[in-house]
């Protein structure tokens, strides 16, 4: 009969002990450590969020009563009091670089995005995290509010979060987009809050195509007017100059205004970009997978622990949300190597009961629902002959 580990043991030897250790000796986590390893401290959090715990108390009770099944996975029952205290004093710059890890593992068999052309492609947005501002006093928003911000570079090969930054609730999208790494070839999605003709301008002149919504005071001139008639839902294909004095000041370049409507909805929008080559329906379609990335943080907050945190501290809280993305990307990996049609919703929902059970981890994912024997109970029952 064979043994198995248990789930959660199996998951965890997807992360390299090695690098792990490494990120902790270069972020230097367990100075003057007193036998509470970063190991330990990142497995519970991971914990907490594989199994939907929302405190502390929770995370502890949850370990305390697998004690015998924890030997494998490298970690001891912990304590409250502990796992607060490395939250709050231990740099949350260890998980940072264990997402990045994760990342580079869950980029190498991620699936392609489902466009012909093959420019890798992104969105880029942000979604504001409520806190209560009495508790989270550093991060203040409103007068009576407190909160944070996530921004985030998606890439849609995989719908994998490819870069993310967190800040308070107050920091601007546009303060934020010059520090998101873009490359000659990229092709970047995002609303019209990253509206910046500056920025535009930069990532024009370093060969990034971005496509974007337009806003309606632009002031431009129509320079060439391309065919729309082989295409359906395209009502207007121009080239554009933007008119204004800063306006041309800033981006002197052409640019391109497209009219599209949404078979769906109905809705009319114009659509802003600087790829001046590809087919209007497909610069259309682009701007149509921005919805990846609002189905991205649904998922997160839905599924995930960002809503509720188990510290008040700024270290604290930026800890739990890289094990958040730590936990997505672990999610996507089993999902990618799965040939079980998994959601991250049904993964979510089932894998908390399983955690502790001990069976081969990919048979248990590539096929989760065994149907009942057909055989009789009489014929499963051990026979004995008696003489």
């Amino acid at each position: 009969m064979h043994h198995y580990n248990t789930i959660l043991s199996q998951m965890l030897k997807m992360f390299s002990r090695y690098e792990f250790q490494k990120a902790v000796f270069e972020t230097k986590t367990e100075y003057h450590a007193r036998g509470f390893s970063s190991w330990n401290h990142f497995v519970a959090m991971l914990f907490g969020q594989l199994s939907g715990q929302d405190s502390l108390r929770g995370i502890e009770a949850g370990l305390a009563t697998q004690g015998a099944n924890l030997y494998h996975a490298g970690i001891k029952p912990i304590h409250r009091s502990t796992l607060a205290y490395a939250n709050k004093h231990r740099s949350h710059e260890l998980f940072k670089k264990t997402f990045f890890w994760m990342l580079s593992k869950c980029e190498a068999i991620a699936p392609k995005h489902k466009f012909r052309f093959k420019n890798p492609l992104y969105s880029l947005d942000a979604t504001v995290i409520d806190l209560c501002l009495s508790l989270y006093n550093w991060a203040k928003f409103r007068t009576t509010k407190g909160a944070v911000k996530l921004h985030m570079k998606l890439n849609h090969s995989g719908y994998l979060p490819a870069f993310a930054v967190i800040t308070t609730g107050k920091v601007h999208e546009t303060q934020v987009a010059p520090s998101i790494p873009l490359e000659r070839g990229d092709v970047a999605i995002f609303d019209r809050g990253y509206t910046d003709l500056k920025w535009y301008k930069t990532l024009d002149d370093k060969g990034v195509y971005f496509v974007t919504r337009m806003k309606k005071n632009a002031y431009y001139q129509v320079a060439v007017r391309n065919d729309t008639s082989r295409h359906k839902n395209i009502y207007s294909d121009q080239i554009i100059q933007l008119k204004g004095f800063y306006s041309k000041q800033k981006f002197p370049d052409r640019l391109r205004r497209i009219r599209s409507k949404d078979p769906e909805t109905g809705k009319i929008i114009v659509i802003l970009t600087n790829n001046l080559v590809w087919s209007a329906a497909t610069i259309a379609q682009i701007y149509k997978e921005r919805w990846q990335i609002e189905l991205f943080f649904k998922c997160i907050k839905q599924q995930l622990k960002v809503k509720s945190f188990v510290g008040t501290s700024k270290n604290a809280l930026l800890s739990q949300l890289w094990v958040a993305l730590i936990t997505y990307l672990l999610l996507s990996y089993l999902k990618f190597k799965s040939k079980f049609a998994w959601s991250l919703y049904t993964l979510c929902s089932i894998l908390p009961t399983n955690l502790f059970s001990r069976r081969n981890l990919w048979d248990w994912l590539n096929a989760p629902f065994h149907e009942k024997s057909k055989a009789s109970p009489e014929t499963s029952q051990l026979k004995f002959s008696f003489y």
